[in-house]
């Protein structure tokens, strides 16, 4: 594992948000969603995920995720993504959300 110095942590802005929507996104070469975050005083934040294996649209609606929040946008086929919404591997491939255990306010930053 390669080691970074604190100041290079400092630079990722992982902040906290509500996933308020989240669709299908049929256009992808692997299964995904588009998600909307909302990151508080940051506003509606859009991300495309490919978290299909453990989540349905529905249940992704009002979870608190953690996103990385100061990549640039990245157009991924007519949808532009504008945060990263981080998680884990489970194992075999399929991604597993970064939550908060206790609700916690929009936008919070990681410490």
């Amino acid at each position: 594992m390669q080691t970074i110095d604190i100041t290079d942590f400092y630079k990722i802005e992982l902040r906290v948000g509500t996933i308020t929507k989240a669709e299908v996104f049929g256009k992808t070469k692997k299964p995904a969603y588009k998600l909307w975050v909302d990151l508080g005083e940051f506003g509606i934040k859009k991300s495309s995920a490919q978290i299909t294996d453990h989540y349905t649209t529905d249940e992704l609606v009002g979870k608190q995720v953690v996103c990385v929040c100061n990549f640039k946008p990245r157009q991924i086929a007519d949808f532009m993504s504008e945060i990263l919404v981080t998680g884990f591997d489970d194992g075999s491939g399929k991604i597993v959300l970064a939550t908060v255990d206790v609700p916690v306010p929009n936008g919070g930053k990681l410490h």
